[in-house]
């Protein structure tokens, strides 16, 4: 069964504060069962990883709730139906959305102090079937995306030496090799035996990883033969390890012979996983703009005053 929407999850939750006292975590166990949840689905996470989607869900379920006063916090963690909750699930025992709390005064209010932030009503109502925390993933992911595309374009306009470079750098900011003057070794050139560079996972050199770099555009599939020419070069450096990274994709076959042909220690990176890690590691990007999401600290009110 899909996972439902916060707004989905508006009566089961009442009608469970209604008939005791929950928490957030005893009602995302409780609707984890009630939707028939299979295990994958219970533990789902939000793009950002920080909690998963029935539990993000719930808490925001029960957030709205507070704000439209119909459950109430009553001990640390800890809250049940109000008054005012319990004769609103007596009249709308089929469950209800937004549009039924937009008729409470109290999440009038807590809904005017979102616009006056700049959120319109327009707003709320296209994005009501996703909680706060998803749009900000959402929105988190579509920028990316956009990113990606932008990396993987501009280093398709540099030469091929850049690219190589770039590589390294990569390679080292992933920590291998500890600093790119000591360990990162761009290679290239006449007798380079098809190797674009070198990394020294340690200070005298005695285990190294071998890399191969090719930009080639989008339509440019990496074949087996070139991972062939590779492992051969690698045997011929007495190399056990290295890493194949293009700004394309591989071939099924490509990605075959590495998987049951060749018996090194041999990682593929597409154009995709490039550009995944280049923006992990800040190669070749830039904060633009940082905002520190902030939460409620349970611990700082539940302590001894």
């Amino acid at each position: 069964m899909p996972i439902p929407n916060y707004q989905t999850l508006f009566g089961p939750i009442l009608d469970l504060a209604v008939n005791g006292r929950i928490t957030r975590q005893s009602a995302t166990a409780t609707m984890s069962d009630r939707f028939n949840l299979n295990p994958v689905e219970r533990q789902e996470r939000i793009p950002s990883g920080g909690a998963t989607y029935i539990r993000n869900r719930v808490g925001w379920a029960m957030t709205y709730l507070t704000k439209a006063g119909l459950i109430e916090k009553v001990a640390p963690k800890t809250y049940e139906a109000t008054d005012q909750g319990r004769e609103f699930l007596k009249a709308h025992p089929d469950g209800f959305s937004n549009s039924e709390l937009r008729q409470i005064e109290e999440f009038q209010q807590f809904q005017k102090s979102g616009r006056e932030r700049g959120e319109s009503d327009t707003d709320a109502a296209a994005t009501d079937a996703t909680t706060p925390y998803e749009r900000i993933d959402k929105a988190l992911a579509e920028i990316n995306a956009d990113l990606k595309g932008e990396l993987i374009s501009e280093i398709l306009a540099q030469s091929p030496d850049f690219f190589e470079r770039v590589v390294l750098d990569l390679l080292v900011a992933m920590g291998y090799g500890g600093s790119r003057e000591d360990a990162a070794e761009h290679i290239g050139g006449v007798g380079d035996e098809g190797l674009d560079g070198r990394i020294n996972q340690d200070p005298l050199g005695l285990d190294v990883v071998l890399v191969q770099a090719k930009r080639y555009k989008l339509d440019n599939v990496v074949g087996r033969q070139l991972l062939q020419q590779f492992v051969g070069a690698m045997h011929g450096q007495g190399a056990t390890k290295g890493v194949f990274i293009t700004t394309s994709r591989f071939a099924g076959t490509a990605e075959d012979y590495v998987q049951r042909g060749s018996q090194l220690k041999l990682v593929l990176i597409d154009g995709d996983q490039l550009a995944d890690l280049m923006l992990r590691h800040h190669i070749g990007v830039r904060v633009e703009r940082q905002a520190n999401v902030l939460a409620l600290d349970n611990n700082y009110f539940e302590g001894d005053q």
